[in-house]
């Protein structure tokens, strides 16, 4: 979906979201509450410049509006691949976002990231991943490694990885096997400002994933690894 019409049906009460580039930047009302927006489009590689940007953008918030919720809106294609980034340290550039939505956190800033299009690899973890309500549109396209790529990697045929993800999420690519893995929250359907509201009302850091995924039947044996390391502690 269009980000004009995600932030039109989030926002309806009146946004002021432009787009610089492949950046989405500004605020939008939601009942009594603004939020600030900070959002990628274009499928766009997060690349040094734009995890930059971004990262810029969360400590404009927390400076300018103190305790104001951040939504992001996600649509990237994964980190960007390519030598010179590599080179400049985009995983530290990367590190840095993660830092800034941490302290965000910190401060008060409830953060709320819905994928409205497609969330790959890396380009998904700081403004995705991290967030305390991480949601998605039921058509949004999410996956960590193609099954192809996945096939290069593992030296497992495509074809038995497209056997294995027909009974395990682990496997396959989408929003509703992420959902079983827990690695969402919640798909947002239907009245996106209401999915919002009730995302505020109801904004939890504590970390979830590996129950909703052994409740949800997409991860099995996470929450179990998880008590065995921390009753060994």
């Amino acid at each position: 979906m269009e980000w004009k019409k995600v932030v039109e049906q989030m926002f309806p009460a009146g946004h002021e979201v432009r787009q610089q580039g492949d950046l989405l930047l500004g605020e939008g009302r939601c009942g009594n509450q603004t939020v600030a927006v900070i959002g990628t489009t274009n499928h766009t590689e997060v690349g040094v410049e734009l995890a930059l940007e971004m990262a810029a953008a969360v400590l404009a918030v927390m400076r300018d509006h103190p305790a104001r919720p951040i939504a992001f809106l996600v649509d990237t294609s994964g980190q960007r691949l390519r030598h010179r980034d590599e080179m400049l340290g985009l995983n530290g550039y990367m590190a840095h976002l993660a830092k800034c939505v941490e302290m965000a956190r910190r401060r008060g800033h409830a953060i709320i990231s819905l994928v409205y299009e497609q969330a790959l690899s890396g380009g998904f973890l700081a403004n995705g991943m991290m967030a305390d309500v991480c949601a998605a549109l039921p058509g949004a396209e999410i996956r960590v490694m193609g099954l192809a790529a996945m096939a290069r990697v593992t030296r497992i045929s495509e074809e038995r990885l497209t056997e294995l993800s027909i009974s395990s999420p682990v496997f396959a690519p989408g929003a509703n096997n992420y959902l079983k893995m827990g690695g969402l929250d919640a798909l947002w359907e239907g009245d996106l400002s209401a999915c919002l509201t009730k995302a505020l009302e109801h904004v939890d850091a504590t970390d979830h994933r590996s129950v909703r995924g052994l409740e949800r039947g997409g991860r099995l044996l996470a929450d179990a690894v998880t008590q065995r390391v921390l009753s060994s502690v």
